[in-house]
């Protein structure tokens, strides 16, 4: 569906979401928004600055009281209506996404859009799903409850790969569990934020809950992060950015969440399917145009699959139809900026000095050369602490290597600072179950790459951050746990007085 619409039009009051309406920055400095499939921009906003952040803090702040007071029926009611009304806008939300970030538009259709409906969907039953405990305590007289609560103003960041659904993995378990939030999306795709929180507003989320503010990361998102009154953030984007976060954060000590970079290992070994590898691999390392944090970059092959496991996946890359994003027959648009495609071709220009370019390795010509495409790349012959095996390249490249022994090809995917997500093949469960336990990451998939559901939980390990979206695992990560004791006697304990302080009048 191509449900074309005038952004400049509907966003004609500017691009900062505060306190339930649109309005303009007030950083002095303008932002372009060019459309990566043909060079040109097609939206011009001011930037927030920081009194934008600071307004959007205070409006959230002044909204917690009556939202964190609401019952969790209460919120599941308008998270149920918010649902609803994402799935009316689903169209110009497609529309949105693939014109801000030239995915194919039946990748926005057909994954993006629904997926956020289904996390906004699946929030809204677990607002009235959140654990307490209760258990006795000190004596047969007492009982010690575990209540979890919202923690306040929750300030996130999100990138620019998935606009939507970064907006929806980070907004909807903070609000089902009370919170109120500023989200900052990245500034070069503020649109999808921008309609996620309207939708929200017309489902009856009250004003100051939700509020969104496009700035730039240094003045903006670092405000955001080391403002007093927020008390979390949350933030997914780059791990060299992640690290600067953190440092940010340390001097409020509020609480983290952070979902870095990610280099995935696809781990395919001799008695796997070869033909569903070759699928797989095309599939995971060209999703979002490689631009995706679980993508598959680094194939690890045994042996005597090697040389089939090239020539598949190089002969399926060459298939691969790049074009118009909303050409429902597009397979692969543009990454998402020039200067984003001149970064991945500089990582492959420099690959040729110590490795073998299979297929790709280029931008394509005619029309196509004034948007940011680059053809589907395979390298091989790359060693193991080699650049393009190490270093997280986000566009279309993978990276294929021969290993011998199970353990090596284990060993092998665990060679990296990063553990998001990794892929391991076989027809055999033990080695499967092996792989799956002995990989160091926060996702393996067992023949397949890349599918996520909002029941199950997202999010890594080493340099690849910590906390996780969606799930449930998710929700409680956006409260915090505090102990109640009851005396259920309801009468003065002079006992207990006496052990600490003795016998007094």
């Amino acid at each position: 569906m191509d449900h074309r619409f005038d952004v400049t039009e509907r966003f004609a009051e500017g691009a900062q979401f505060i306190a339930g309406s649109l309005r303009g920055g007030s950083s002095g400095r303008t932002q372009d928004v060019v459309d990566p499939a043909t060079g040109e921009t097609v939206y011009s906003y001011e930037l927030a600055g920081t009194a934008d952040v600071d307004a959007a803090v205070e409006a959230a702040r002044q909204a917690f009281p009556e939202w964190g007071g609401a019952t969790p029926g209460e919120r599941s009611d308008t998270l149920h209506r918010f649902a609803a009304a994402l799935a009316e806008d689903a169209a110009d939300l497609a529309y949105a996404e693939s014109l801000n970030c030239g995915k194919p538009i039946k990748l926005s259709n057909e994954f993006d859009v629904p997926g956020s409906i289904d996390n906004a969907a699946f929030f809204a039953g677990a607002a009235r799903h959140l654990e307490g405990k209760a258990a006795g305590e000190y004596s047969a007289d007492h009982t010690s409850v575990i209540r979890r609560e919202p923690l306040g103003v929750v300030g996130s960041i999100a990138p620019w790969n998935y606009p939507l659904q970064m907006a929806a993995w980070k907004v909807l378990p903070a609000i089902a569990a009370g919170n109120t939030i500023v989200l900052k999306p990245a500034e070069i795709t503020p649109f999808t934020s921008l309609l996620f929180a309207q939708a929200a507003r017309r489902a009856g989320l009250p004003d100051g809950v939700l509020n969104i503010v496009s700035g730039a990361g240094r003045d903006a998102g670092e405000r955001l992060v080391g403002h007093p009154s927020v008390a979390m953030t949350s933030f997914t984007g780059s791990t060299a950015v992640g690290k600067r976060v953190a440092e940010i954060a340390t001097g409020t000590v509020k609480r983290l969440h952070l979902e870095l970079g990610g280099k995935a290992p696809f781990v395919v070994f001799d008695d796997a399917d070869l033909e569903a590898a070759v699928h797989g691999a095309v599939a995971g390392s060209l999703i979002n145009t490689g631009q995706d944090c679980t993508a598959a970059t680094r194939a690890y092959v045994q042996r005597p699959l090697y040389d089939a496991f090239v020539s598949g996946v190089a002969d399926l890359m060459a298939t691969v139809r790049l074009g118009d994003p909303f050409d429902p027959s597009t397979d692969l648009g543009p990454l998402i900026s020039h200067t984003q495609r001149d970064r991945v071709a500089a990582f492959v220009d420099r690959a040729r000095g110590y490795a073998t370019v299979v297929t790709g390795g280029e931008a394509p010509g005619g029309e196509l050369a004034k948007g940011a495409y680059y053809r589907p790349t395979l390298i091989a012959g790359a060693a193991q602490d080699s650049e393009v095996v190490q270093s997280e390249i986000f566009g279309p490249v993978l990276v294929v290597l021969p290993f011998d022994s199970d353990d090596e090809g284990i060993a092998l995917a665990n060679d990296t600072p990063y553990g998001l997500a990794a892929s391991a093949w076989s027809r055999n469960v033990y080695r499967t179950g092996r792989a799956s336990r002995e990989i160091n990451a926060g996702c393996v998939w067992v023949n397949d790459h890349i599918p996520i559901i909002s029941e199950m939980p997202h999010g890594g390990a080493k340099a690849s951050g910590f906390g996780k979206d969606m799930s449930a695992y998710s929700f409680e990560e956006y409260t915090q746990v505090k102990h109640v004791m009851y005396d259920n006697t309801a009468v003065a304990r002079k006992d207990w007085h006496r052990t600490i302080f003795g016998d007094r009048p």
